[in-house]
């Protein structure tokens, strides 16, 4: 037998009390909505960051599955919604899908949540998601908040470009191989991470990325003692490294790699080598594809380079045949 507000099987029918919800007191309906799958993003902390249409869209669902029943029952409790809760996580889900994947075959509406934030996202949703579509029902998303987003806006890292790693291998050997194959990823990394392995993290991220990367550890966010901390891997590491273990939800973000200026002697070499078998200004042009140095820069120092060795070539042609190594005639 369920405990309370924890369904054996979503099979409860939809009854009327189920249609509503509060907001600040007021009671509001809920209006029907096809049967389907919908994945309902909810807070990742502050109650009050749900939206209307989530709202209700969790009063008309015929249930939820949840991950955590007593999580998402303080949701519902808060905004009056009594829609039936149906525990639904990664150690269940083999058991719990085929119940849910009945519910929509018989013209049931099943809401889909996380804890918090948006479903699928570092979950095992998407596998629930699969089968429906499978087996020919709608798949409705309702967006809303989401802690990499969050994370990502407050940042002030590169946001046109952005990686989500979810989280990374527990052991040092396995984290370490990640943040190798990510290394070179033209974005920012954004990575999810318990507290007690935030400082682990950090020093991997800044020996294997380099310290000097630009980074960002936010905590809690949404909520009363939310933080953003900002700065380099190696400062970063070195402050979670001499304190206590973070309380709460962690994200850490890593600007992309930084592109080191070419040292002057290698863009010379490449530019001699370049102009051996190209004109002046393509060999520019191809300097500055591959070192990423302004067009016009390379284009003046392949000039004098030419200059250089036309100045060479012309003191080798005026040396003196007869002379021998000391001078002597």
């Amino acid at each position: 037998m369920s405990g309370p507000g924890q369904a054996e099987t979503p099979e409860a029918g939809h009854g009327e009390s189920r249609a509503f919800y509060l907001i600040d007191g007021q009671r509001l309906r809920a209006p029907r909505i096809e049967p389907g799958l919908y994945i309902v993003s909810t807070p990742i902390g502050n109650l009050r960051d749900i939206t209307l249409r989530a709202l209700a869209t969790l009063a008309a669902a015929d249930v939820i599955a949840c991950e955590d029943t007593r999580v998402t029952r303080v949701l519902t409790r808060h905004y009056g919604i009594d829609t039936e809760l149906f525990a639904y996580h990664e150690h269940n889900a083999d058991r719990q899908r085929p119940k849910l994947l009945a519910a929509l075959a018989s013209g049931k509406v099943v809401a889909l949540v996380s804890d918090a934030g948006t479903p699928l996202v570092s979950d095992p949703g998407f596998r629930l998601v699969g089968d429906v579509l499978a087996a020919g029902h709608r798949v409705v998303p309702i967006p809303g908040a989401s802690a990499l987003l969050t994370a990502l806006v407050a940042a002030a890292l590169p946001t046109d470009t952005f990686l989500f790693a979810g989280f990374l291998p527990n052991r040092t050997v396995g984290r370490k191989k990640r943040l190798a194959a990510l290394a070179d990823v033209p974005g920012t990394l954004i990575f999810y991470e318990s507290p007690h392995r935030t400082a682990d993290s950090l020093a991997d991220m800044a020996e294997t990325l380099g310290g000097d990367r630009p980074a960002v550890v936010a905590r809690e966010l949404t909520k009363t003692f939310e933080t953003v901390r900002r700065g380099t891997l190696a400062s970063l590491a070195e402050a979670f490294g001499s304190e206590p273990s973070p309380k709460g939800e962690i994200v850490i973000l890593i600007g992309p790699p930084i592109d080191a200026e070419p040292d002057a002697d290698e863009v010379d070499t490449l530019l001699a080598r370049l102009l051996e078998s190209h004109p002046l200004k393509e060999a520019a042009s191809l300097a500055a594809t591959a070192t990423g140095l302004p067009k016009r820069d390379l284009y003046q120092r392949a000039l004098e380079l030419k200059a250089e060795a036309a100045e060479a070539e012309d003191d080798e042609d005026g040396a003196d045949p007869d002379a021998d190594d000391d001078g002597a005639a």
